[in-house]
């Protein structure tokens, strides 16, 4: 009897040790939930709503803005109107990777916002051509910071799960800010000084940025490179939960021990031992720019227009599609993963760009133009936001080596901005020097190119952390 007692009670004792053993297993390999960083992320995106925007505020109001201030039917000055800003984007994004590894990503949402808040003032209240320039550069500035922090924050605050969907959300956001504006300013033609209301309103996010980035968890990556390895600890705890602290500070530090931010020179970001990873991230951004999509975005009412298409209703399908297409990219992202999407998304951007032609040439006139031309646009819009508009940012925050991160985000986006720049200038001008067929032909193009490019150079980082991307990096280099 004892000897039955004295087995079960072993039996027992055993059994309790190995659930506690499974236990303790189980508990640091599960995922951390996406609950907790879902919050910061949120508030990250607001800074893509305000990029999102002032880039279609002068979409409906750009008319009315020319009668007022006094330059109506001047190509040139409209075009100016809206690619300045573009040209202060390109300043705030050269700068964003010293000011987010300076200040934290914190306090560079709020420096982003501050320029935004002044420049939508200045334009509200701009009595001239100037004055609205002015402004439209202010605005440019935080247009430049807002996004390469957010790119960089959402990656370092996400879940490895959920990077990609996360990531998807500040596109989500991008197109809630276009069509935002798309609708605010539909009185613009028929009240007068409306477009100046449109200005105003964009003070509101601006202002909620600057005020709940106070509450929200710094990029843990930056506290660890800093040395202030307390409040890095923290900070996972605030964003994956106290049980996977531990698991994600060792991981950190396999990576980062040994990076010191400050270290790393411009010359080997632009042709020294960094060139391959700088070389794919330009080029990228740069392919999504020539694609066309801003010149869709900043000219879409001139161009639905031109065939009898209410800029209203236009405008309205053009931000539907966007958004269908970013919540499409969000379910996606971690299942099909970056790469897949990207390619569908380039070659769906090519075949639309193919349907523009045939519209624009002589093979369809009357109805089947208009339905060529105005769903060629649309379905353009829905390619480009399933991948080609969410995944750069996303995949060159992935694969960049954590020690030149927040520094080479500023420079790929530097050529963004340069090339955006020039589309949203020219768009118009060569659209009536070369004509559409060419015009379209041309950014038909670069989209085939791109899907070339993405084959050979774009690695796939569904489902890894940062630390095994830049493990599997070193090993492609190698190879």
């Amino acid at each position: 009897m004892r000897g039955r007692q004295r087995v079960a009670s072993r039996e027992h004792i055993l059994g309790h040790d190995k659930d506690e053993n499974l236990a303790s297993v189980r508990i640091p390999n599960a995922k951390p939930s996406w609950r907790c960083s879902l919050r910061h992320v949120i508030v990250a995106s607001l800074s893509s709503f305000l990029y999102g925007y002032h880039i279609g505020v002068v979409n409906e109001t750009l008319e009315s803005i020319s009668i007022d201030l006094g330059f109506s039917g001047n190509t040139m000055a409209e075009g100016l109107v809206v690619s300045i800003c573009l040209g202060g984007a390109f300043i705030g994004s050269l700068f964003s990777g010293w000011i987010a590894d300076g200040v934290g990503r914190r306090r560079s949402f709020q420096l982003c916002a501050l320029p935004m808040i002044i420049g939508a003032g200045m334009s509200a209240t701009a009595k001239t051509l100037w004055g609205m320039l002015l402004g439209r550069l202010f605005v440019g500035t935080g247009m430049g910071l807002g996004p390469p922090v957010a790119a960089l924050y959402v990656t370092e605050v996400s879940p490895p799960a959920v990077r990609g969907a996360f990531g998807a959300l500040t596109q989500i956001a991008t197109c809630l800010g276009l069509m935002g504006s798309l609708f605010i300013g539909i009185p613009a033609k028929e009240i007068v000084g409306w477009w100046r209301i449109c200005f105003w309103v964009s003070v509101i996010p601006a202002t909620m940025l600057a005020l709940f980035m106070e509450i929200c968890a710094e990029s843990p990556h930056w506290l660890f490179k800093r040395g202030r390895t307390i409040e890095a600890e923290a900070a996972f705890e605030k964003l994956l939960g106290g049980v996977h602290v531990k698991p994600a500070m060792t991981e950190l530090s396999k990576s980062d021990r040994g990076d010191g931010s400050d270290s790393v020179k411009l010359s080997e970001l632009i042709y020294g031992r960094y060139f391959r990873v700088m070389f794919i991230g330009s080029t990228l951004f740069a392919l999504q720019q020539l694609s066309g999509i801003n010149a869709v975005f900043y000219f879409s009412s001139t161009v639905f227009e031109s065939f009898g298409v209410p800029s209203d209703i236009a405008n309205s399908c053009v931000g539907v599609c966007n958004l269908l297409g970013s919540v499409v990219a969000m379910i996606l992202m971690d299942k099909l993963g970056r790469k897949v999407l990207l390619l569908g998304s380039f070659l769906g951007m090519g075949l639309s760009m193919g349907l523009q032609v045939i519209a624009a040439s002589s093979f369809a006139s009357g109805f089947g133009s208009m339905y060529l031309s105005v769903g060629g646009m649309l379905l353009f819009v829905l390619s480009f936001a399933f991948g080609a508009g969410p995944v750069p940012s996303l995949i060159m925050s992935e694969i960049l080596p954590g020690n030149i991160r927040a520094k080479a985000m500023a420079i790929c986006l530097a050529v963004h901005w340069v090339i955006n720049f020039f589309v949203g200038l020219f768009f118009l001008r060569l659209l009536e020097l070369i004509g559409a067929q060419l015009l379209y032909s041309i950014f038909g193009s670069c989209c085939l190119i791109a899907v070339v490019f993405v084959k050979k150079y774009i690695l796939e980082t569904k489902g890894k952390s940062l630390q095994e991307i830049e493990i599997a990096l070193l090993a492609q280099e190698a190879n």
